[in-house]
């Protein structure tokens, strides 16, 4: 299993709630995804990130098929221009 994490903060933090919507419309659209989970930061530290998105995967052949589906590409290409900062990590387990 592959979990996918993504960290981002947004330039505009009232984007968030939006990009969080549309991220959880993908489970129904999007195969390669097992599982998901999208958090909003409740704390607002000065280290805090905006949101939390977490898929998995069976391998990286399917993350990779996430990616590439069209209706991500959908919703990347409205998150694209608006986070401040995103942070990854892939890791199996």
């Amino acid at each position: 299993m592959l979990t996918h994490v993504v960290l981002m903060k947004f330039a505009d933090a009232a984007d968030a709630p939006t990009a969080k919507a549309l991220l959880e419309g993908l489970t129904s659209r999007v195969g390669q995804i097992r599982g998901m989970t999208v958090g909003l930061d409740v704390v607002r530290s000065d280290v805090s990130y905006d949101l939390c998105l977490v898929t998995t995967h069976a391998s990286v052949e399917e993350l990779r098929g996430y990616q590439d589906h069209p209706a991500h590409r959908e919703v990347a290409s409205w998150l694209r221009p608006r986070p401040a900062a995103r942070a990854v990590v892939d890791h199996e387990g």
